[in-house]
């Protein structure tokens, strides 16, 4: 499984580990991935994602998964997450 947020799609990023000395050698910047299950008021039911704390904080912001889902991007979200998306947009079409 990749390192990277099912919701905003962060990812690894590259840089630089800087010694006193201005040593310079590559290194990782991963992103701060927590295992979290969220509930869907519209489906009733609660989905286990792999998301970073920054989207945890918006979904929490924005009031919850089904909130967050409608104004998401389909370009950020993974394969999993879009179809989550899809299942709560029917589900508030149908209520």
């Amino acid at each position: 499984m990749s390192r990277r947020c099912e919701l905003t799609g962060k990812g690894p990023m590259s840089g630089n580990n800087v010694s006193h000395a201005k040593n310079r050698t590559r290194r990782r910047f991963l992103p701060n991935l927590n295992e979290v299950s969220l509930m869907s008021e519209a489906l009733g039911r609660t989905f286990s994602l792999k998301i970073s704390a920054a989207a945890l904080r918006t979904v929490d912001h924005r009031g919850g998964l089904d909130a967050y889902m409608a104004k998401a991007k389909d370009i950020e979200l993974s394969a999993g997450a879009l179809k989550i998306k899809k299942e709560i947009a029917k589900a508030l079409a149908a209520a």
